[in-house]
């Protein structure tokens, strides 16, 4: 937290049905800077239809934890799944941070070989790079993990010995002092590629079940359901602090009254337990208002898709209003906003959060049938509480839309540890 400020943002765009591939651009965080707020660079990816999504940094604090030492790495390389075309692609940010390059990039085939298809979130682990996928090899279920080398990122294999009923998959993260990791659920490729089906969110298809897991022995050892009808039991954000055994997951849904929640997980004596502690209601609409996805439920449910919590693990921001399917709040600087924020990522100090508006591609053109225009925005924090949307820091895509942010130097979500 007492690292300097960030400098450079790293933000993953999305071109989709244009022709044009996607990209990943490098954005001026620094004040001071004759070109803060402005894209500074853009490296194209090198194919079509990638739908670049969760990426990460490849070096993190849990690497360097005493039990699994790797003392060379270098938080320099990103990690940058494809969800659509199963590719993984290797993007070194030196010698010139604000210039990366690829340097390589890991084929499906390779990416089907260790087991899965849609690589989706990456985290670094102790022992390896771990790697969440949404779908088997053949893009059918069960989802899971696979591993990537540390220093060729070169793909492992699957890194369950013993899944027991574990089926769908999403976010994973861990409680290395325990040897526990937590995975979440969404559901496979054909429920959500083509677009949110509202078949499956009635039918309560969709994940709603925290898995415990022994990390150490890659065994499932517990699954905790939070209720058929909180479906998409999505992000997973532990407590930095490795001596407090809790961390929270955001639900998109619930089928009872459309609202979005929090939950908190905990232990409960030798077993863990999870209970809703936050709950975000729908709001009423006209139908006239809005988009045909929505029309038959009369209201605009919050759709939480994304958390984030702050490394000294007291904020959860979650406050303002930005663009939205009816309000359409609009930015400080009077730029309409489409879409609302949807990929959260917090600064190192807890002082500045930034925010994306794509979902996927798919959702997007669902909730947003008149057009998404991607866009980054940035919000200040007061140390004591409080927020507002800093009107200074404001960059419009265009047509391209903004997926998620990576903060140079690592930010709130990068890293778990083994010390208080």
């Amino acid at each position: 937290m007492e690292a300097p400020q960030e400098r450079l943002a790293y933000v993953a765009v999305l071109n989709p049905d244009s022709g044009e591939p996607d990209a990943m651009t490098v954005v001026d965080c620094d004040p001071n800077s004759a070109s803060y707020s402005q894209v500074v660079h853009s490296l194209e990816m090198p194919n079509v239809g990638d739908e670049l999504h969760h990426f990460n940094w490849n070096a993190c604090s849990a690497a360097l934890c005493p039990s699994s030492a790797h003392p060379h790495l270098e938080r320099r390389y990103l990690v940058v799944p494809s969800l659509a075309n199963s590719r993984i692609y290797i993007i070194d940010t030196q010698p010139d941070p604000q210039r990366p390059r690829i340097v390589k990039t890991i084929e499906a085939e390779q990416v089907r070989r260790a087991g899965y298809s849609r690589p989706h979130t990456v985290h670094c682990g102790p022992d390896a790079i771990y790697v969440s996928a949404l779908g088997s090899a053949d893009g059918d279920r069960p989802g899971g993990i696979m591993l990537l080398d540390h220093y060729t990122f070169e793909p492992i294999g699957p890194w369950e010995l013993d899944r027991g009923p574990q089926e769908l998959a999403y976010d994973f993260w861990w409680h290395i002092g325990l040897d526990t990791m937590m995975t979440s659920e969404w559901g496979t490729p054909e429920m959500f590629e083509s677009g949110a089906r509202l078949e499956d969110v009635v039918g309560q298809n969709y994940g709603h079940v925290l898995h415990f897991w022994d990390m150490r022995r890659r065994a499932h050892r517990q699954a905790v359901d939070l209720g058929a009808q909180h479906q998409m039991a999505l992000e997973l954000r532990p407590a930095h602090n490795p001596t407090r055994h809790y961390g929270f997951c955001g639900v998109v849904v619930s089928t009872e009254d459309l609202s979005g929640s929090i939950f908190l997980w905990y232990r409960d004596g030798e077993e863990w337990a999870a209970r809703k502690i936050i709950s975000i209601p729908a709001e009423p609409a006209d139908a006239a208002d809005l988009p045909p996805a929505l029309q038959p439920l009369g209201a605009v449910p919050p759709l939480v898709t994304d958390i984030d919590l702050s490394l000294d693990d007291r904020f959860l921001p979650a406050s303002l209003e930005m663009g939205g399917v009816v309000r359409k709040a609009a930015h400080p600087t009077g730029a309409t906003l489409t879409g609302g924020p949807q990929m959260v990522e917090i600064s190192r100090d807890g002082r500045r959060v930034y925010l994306t508006n794509s979902l996927y591609s798919s959702w997007d053109d669902q909730f947003y049938p008149d057009g998404l225009n991607g866009w980054l925005s940035r919000i200040d924090v007061n140390p004591e509480g409080g927020m507002s949307v800093n009107s200074d820091f404001f960059i419009d895509y265009g047509k391209t839309r903004s997926h998620q942010v990576r903060l140079q130097g690592g930010d709130a979500s990068s890293d778990t540890f083994c010390f208080p």
